[in-house]
C-alpha cells in the first residue's frame, strides 16, 4: 500500500476518484515530460533574452529563477504552466477548492529541487504534488 491506496488500483488516479482516461484523468508521464521541456525551454529563452550572460550562454541559476517565477505565476493565474497548457494538462487540488497561492509556491520550490518531483506514488503524483495536495490532470 502506497499513500493509503490499495494495491489493486487498476489505473493512476483511481483512488483519488479520477477517471481512467479522458478529461480529468491523471496526466501521463509523456505529457508531463514534454510540458517540462517546453517550460524549461521558455525559461531559458527568457533568461537569454533579458538577463546577463556571457559567450552566448545563460547561467543556470538565472534559468532556474525564471522557470520558478514562470511556474508560480502561470499556476496561480491559469492553473497550468505554458508547457502544461500546450500539452493539455492543468493542475488541480485534490480537494475541490481554488488552487490559491500557497500550493503553486510549495509545489514549485519542491519541483526546482528535482528529487521530490522524481519520486512518484501509484497515482503518478510526485512528492511535490503530494506536499501541495495537487494532481496534474488532462484538460
Amino acid at each position: 500500500m502506497v499513500s493509503g491506496q490499495p494495491a489493486s488500483a487498476a489505473w493512476p488516479g483511481q483512488s483519488l476518484g479520477l477517471p481512467e482516461s479522458g478529461p480529468r484523468s491523471v496526466g501521463r508521464v509523456g505529457r508531463r515530460i514534454l510540458g517540462l521541456i517546453i517550460d524549461w525551454g521558455l525559461a531559458y529563452l527568457l533568461a537569454w533574452a533579458f538577463l546577463p550572460h556571457s559567450n552566448g550562454t545563460v547561467d543556470g541559476g538565472w534559468t532556474l529563477a525564471v522557470f520558478a517565477v514562470e511556474q508560480i505565476l502561470f499556476l496561480i493565474l491559469l492553473n497550468g504552466s505554458p508547457g502544461h497548457l500546450i500539452v493539455g494538462l492543468r493542475l488541480v487540488p485534490i480537494v475541490p477548492a481554488p488552487l490559491g497561492v500557497w500550493r503553486p509556491i510549495v509545489r514549485t520550490i519542491l519541483l526546482c529541487l528535482v528529487i521530490p518531483a522524481a519520486i512518484w506514488d501509484r497515482d503518478q503524483r510526485g512528492l511535490h504534488d503530494r506536499a501541495a495536495d495537487t494532481v496534474l490532470v488532462r484538460r
